[in-house]
């Protein structure tokens, strides 16, 4: 029992002291996040992930702050100071900026320590690393899956080069070497070349064949057949190619799950040559993100086929059994015989707008109904207390207009009863 107090104790103190080397910061960092360096949370009281989040982003901050880094580590309350939020364009929580001066780099990778360092050491440094010996080489290239490295000196294709790390780096890390320095196993046809190494193997960007240098690029920054989580498949948006995938159930694997992940690697790795330019391959444990996507749940084991350029999905018409199975069911896509459904139609995003709301305050009921309540009913009966004001409200124009009748009346009667006497009188 001591032990177990002393051991919270200390994960108490260790939070408390990486908290100091993170600022809470409000709406004044819109004037000075011009001026240095800021690694900044965007965050919402209700939000539980970013609960959950928050000792890892008091690590990253004591992180920098021991390795010396020039780099301000902060944290906004978006419910708080919604003016940074709307300027910014805050539209999940929790969400990553890193603001480099003029620029703004928004991190999309795992909410892991490792991963927000190597992201803010990456995009700090210059676009371009050289590699000056073998073994640097050797050392970059046992620590990078993609690796891509421009072989050369000065020439128009380096400043391409560049110019796409420059666009690039906030996904992965872009070098330099001179042709000496490759190791003998690498033949290159020519010099310059900009040159990938993944899955075991390299390839050389050909501009007649592959054309423009960053999307190139973009299409090959990933492995042909990768694990998939939704962090990869935000970044696999801007590729321009369909995702194909086996969706597995985490909770009770089966022989099925088995057979789609194998065919799905087979596709990826024996058919590279005929898909890779149009397809990416993995497999997927988690649905979340799918069921969204689809508006409803995807029953796993799965083959799915997503869209990610307008958030559209295929799923197989007939049974995947074989590999020609599923290879008839890709050429189908691509020959446009199998119909996409989903889609960024008005109608799709509007539906989507509604289960995307009713998402998020069901996961704000779950985690805080007291605030959550709040935040709904004090808009609600604002507006239900404007409403009902305006509908019961007696307009003052027909006030005036009903006493202006009963005095036209009452002269009416007057006259009458006049009129009256008078005729009395003669008689």
């Amino acid at each position: 029992m001591a032990s177990l107090r002393f051991t919270c104790a200390v994960f108490v103190l260790t939070i408390t002291l990486a908290s100091a080397y993170v600022e809470q910061l409000d709406d004044t960092f819109k004037d000075i996040r011009k001026k240095e360096l800021w690694l900044v949370e965007f965050y919402a009281p209700w939000c539980a992930y970013c609960k959950t989040f928050e000792p890892v982003w008091f690590e990253v901050g004591a992180e920098l702050k021991s390795m010396g880094s020039d780099v301000n580590v902060g944290m906004i309350d978006c419910t708080s100071h919604t003016s940074v939020a709307s300027e910014l364009g805050i539209r999940g929580y929790p969400t990553i900026k890193l603001f480099k001066r003029d620029k703004v780099f928004s991190y999309n990778g795992p909410r892991q320590k490792a991963d927000i360092i190597e992201f803010v050491n990456r995009v700090t440094g210059p676009a371009v690393r050289a590699i000056p010996n073998q073994q640097m080489f050797q050392h970059v290239m046992s620590h990078n899956d993609i690796l891509f490295v421009y072989i050369g000196g000065s020439s128009p294709l380096k400043e391409k080069y560049v110019k796409t790390a420059s666009e690039l780096i906030v996904y992965l890390s872009f070098y330099s070497a001179l042709e000496n320095v490759l190791p003998k196993a690498v033949t290159l046809q020519e010099v310059p070349s900009v040159v990938v190494f993944k899955d075991g193997t390299f390839f050389t960007y050909n501009e007649e064949q592959h054309g423009d240098l960053t999307s190139w690029v973009n299409r090959e920054r990933f492995p042909t057949y990768t694990k998939l989580d939704s962090y990869t498949l935000y970044a696999m948006g801007d590729s321009g190619k369909l995702v194909a995938m086996a969706v597995e159930n985490e909770k009770k694997p089966s022989e099925e799950s088995i057979r789609f992940k194998t065919l799905i690697e087979t596709a990826a790795s024996e058919y590279k040559d005929h898909f890779s330019r149009d397809f990416q391959f993995g497999h997927m444990e988690e649905n979340s993100y799918l069921n969204g996507l689809v508006l409803g749940e995807v029953k796993a084991p799965c083959i799915i086929v997503l869209n990610l350029s307008n958030d559209g999905y295929y799923m197989p018409n007939q049974p995947v059994h074989s590999i020609q199975d599923l290879l008839s069911f890709l050429d189908g896509i691509l020959e446009g015989k199998v119909q996409q459904l989903g889609g960024n139609g008005l109608l799709q995003r509007i539906k989507r707008t509604f289960h995307d709301a009713k998402t998020t305050l069901t996961t704000m009921f779950q985690t805080a109904p007291g605030w959550t309540c709040v935040v709904i009913g004090l808009p609600v009966g604002i507006v239900g207390m404007i409403i009902y004001a305006t509908c019961t409200v007696v307009p003052v124009e027909d006030d005036e207009e009903e006493e202006s009748k009963q005095k036209g009346t009452k002269v009416v009667a007057q006259k009458e009863n006049k009129k009256n006497s008078a005729a009395k009188k003669e008689d």
